[in-house]
């Protein structure tokens, strides 16, 4: 987030701080920017270790560079979903969709109409509909 500012701007715009300023209070304004970058720093310090605090070990696994959103291309995402091969569908068959569900599993919106519309008869259709 440099903004386009370059080293050369930079010095312009500090030059001219130096004139608008002054020189007797210029002083005062460095020591308060020195303690905003400080309080910044601490800020983020606190956050990081907060972060760990609560993610554990894992924190130190997480691999950050895949997070940074200037990571995101979405022509590469769509490009990568599209070249990967699909997972094979597992049809479900009628024993599947009357066996009795495990505990904590979930059953899908596909399983569930499969089950609703029992086995072999065809979904409603409606020739009026839009």
């Amino acid at each position: 987030m440099s903004f386009g500012l370059t080293f050369d701007k930079l010095l312009i715009i500090l030059v001219i701080a130096v004139f608008v300023i002054g020189p007797d209070r210029l002083p005062g304004y460095a020591a308060q920017l020195a303690r905003l970058v400080r309080s910044l720093r601490d800020l983020a310090n606190g956050a990081k270790d907060r972060m760990r605090e609560e993610m554990g070990p894992e924190f130190d696994e997480v691999d950050w560079t895949k997070l940074d959103p200037r990571q995101y291309d979405p022509r590469r995402i769509i490009r990568d979903a599209l070249l990967d091969d699909p997972a094979p569908v597992k049809p479900v068959t009628a024993t599947m969709a009357a066996a009795p569900r495990r505990r904590g599993s979930r059953e899908s919106a596909y399983e569930q109409r499969q089950r609703k519309l029992g086995n072999g008869k065809p979904a409603p259709f409606d020739s009026e509909a839009t």
